[in-house]
């Protein structure tokens, strides 16, 4: 577990932050490709009906397969390419060795698993294909991307109180 020193000069538990371990800077321009991969996927959610509400309604109906198989391919996907980071020794594209840390599972997760599961249940939307939604002009999903930012916000200030 990664202890932090925040500005209250009070120690946190990171186990559940991203924490970009680089010493790498880059020009802004660096960032294009993750523009152009982002666009990329974007138009794959939207041509295999990942961000179609129809579809997601589906799923948590059990009326359908596809969603479970495409969440289904995608866990696979991740399985063999984090086995193939460990066996293979793959670094990034910058040279830099790729680390895995071990979780610590906490009744918390279980929480905000049913809190993350309902909101995507009732708005068909999840962060993921937020932005595709709205890139195939479904705007109504502004609502659920300002719903995900306050939500967001809320954690971060209650997630000191919150169960560990």
């Amino acid at each position: 577990m990664v202890q932090h020193k925040n500005t209250d000069f009070e120690t946190r538990s990171l186990d559940a932050v991203c924490v970009n371990e680089s010493q790498l800077t880059h020009k802004w321009y660096h960032n294009i490709k993750y523009l152009v991969v982002g666009v990329l996927f974007g138009i794959v959610f939207v041509k295999s009906e990942v961000v179609s509400w129809f579809r997601i309604q589906e799923m948590f109906r059990l009326q359908s397969f596809h969603m479970y198989g495409i969440i289904g391919s995608a866990i696979v996907v991740g399985m063999i390419s984090v086995w193939l980071i460990r066996k293979f020794n793959i670094k990034t594209i910058y040279g830099e060795r790729i680390e895995f840390h071990p979780k610590t599972f906490n009744k918390g997760q279980i929480y905000g698993g049913l809190l993350f599961g309902l909101g995507w249940a009732i708005t068909g939307a999840c962060p993921g294909p937020l932005f595709a939604q709205i890139g195939t002009g479904a705007t109504v999903i502004f609502v659920t991307l300002l719903s995900a930012i306050a939500g967001t916000w809320v954690y971060g200030l209650l997630r000191d109180r919150l169960p560990h």
